[in-house]
């Protein structure tokens, strides 16, 4: 009769920190499903707001073809509690074939024709009077461009989203005080309110407009980097809170992931330019009037890439 084969004793100091992996792991990954399908609720039922104006077949089509892609930036002023004007236009333009980008700003002040009104006047007013949907429509008019998705931002909210990432650092060009900051030349480190100061202030700027759109710039970059940086899970909740009450947009949650697979390369060589003109007085009013040749050489820019 064959005899039992004794029993091999299991140990108890693997198979404890194996159970502690195990939850560990499973607790983790619940955690970041929990993160993954908040940011999807965020943007697909807050923030997406598609426009007539854009086809959006058409622009997924270019998605999943890796074609370029322009993104306009509108970032909104509404501190009266009006509608607002964009206070910042920028054309972001991402070409994956040759992994570069470009952030083209459009001065506020640029005289023309706003679509769906039929009257010439500054481009800044093409959101007051019909949103998003006309800013676009405009801005496809001037530089002769399809506009593939748009994300607008209450400038509001940039101060909110700056104070829970915590302070950027810019590289200011020039000294100047408001009454309430001392921005001094150099790196510099500002909080949420700090910031809105920085990129609003126009008339101490020997570039006027021209200097302000540049700072608006340092700060998109500065907040990206900061983002970046940050890598705390646990901010994502109140930072999407913020995200959702003032950012508009037409993309989905699935445009993003696409856009940030396969054209996140594009970031390696990003090149800077502001649409030129001269400065101008109308009736009274101060407009920016751009020559066609300047017109014709940002519409090469975008569309040769």
């Amino acid at each position: 009769m064959a005899k039992n084969k004794p029993k091999k004793k299991r140990n108890p100091w693997i198979i404890i920190p194996l159970t502690i992996f195990i939850v560990l792991v499973l607790s983790i990954g619940s955690y970041v499903l929990s993160f993954y399908f908040k940011v999807k609720n965020t943007v697909d039922k807050e923030m997406h707001e598609p426009v007539e104006s854009i086809d959006i077949s058409q622009t997924k089509k270019k998605l999943s073809e890796l074609k370029p892609l322009n993104i306009l930036l509108l970032g909104i002023d509404a501190r009266e509690g009006d509608k607002g004007r964009s206070d910042a236009l920028i054309l972001l333009s991402l070409d994956p074939e040759k992994n570069r980008s470009q952030l083209i700003s459009i001065p506020r002040d640029t005289r023309t024709t706003i679509v769906g009104k039929g009257i010439e006047d500054k481009i800044n007013h093409a959101y007051a009077f019909g949103g998003a949907n006309m800013s676009i429509e405009t801005v496809e008019e001037l530089l002769d461009i399809d506009i593939d998705y748009y994300v607008s931002m209450n400038m509001e909210g940039l101060k909110e989203l700056v104070d829970e990432l915590g302070n950027i650092t810019v590289q200011n060009e020039i000294e100047w005080k408001d009454g309430k900051y001392h921005f001094t030349k150099g790196p510099l480190a500002m909080d949420g309110d700090m910031t809105m100061a920085y990129v609003r202030m126009r008339k101490q700027d020997p570039s006027g407009d021209f200097g302000r759109t540049k700072r608006q710039r340092q700060v998109i970059g500065a907040i990206i980097d900061r983002g970046a940086s940050v890598g705390s899970i646990p901010k994502i909740n109140r930072t999407m809170e913020i995200l959702g009450t003032n950012v508009a947009t037409n993309m989905d949650f699935d445009d993003m992931k696409v856009l940030f697979n396969d054209y996140r390369k594009t970031n390696k060589q990003m090149d800077q330019y502001m649409l030129q003109g001269s400065g101008q007085k109308i009736n009274g009013v101060y407009y920016l009037i751009v020559p066609d040749d300047e017109i014709e050489k940002v519409h090469q820019m975008i569309t040769d890439k």
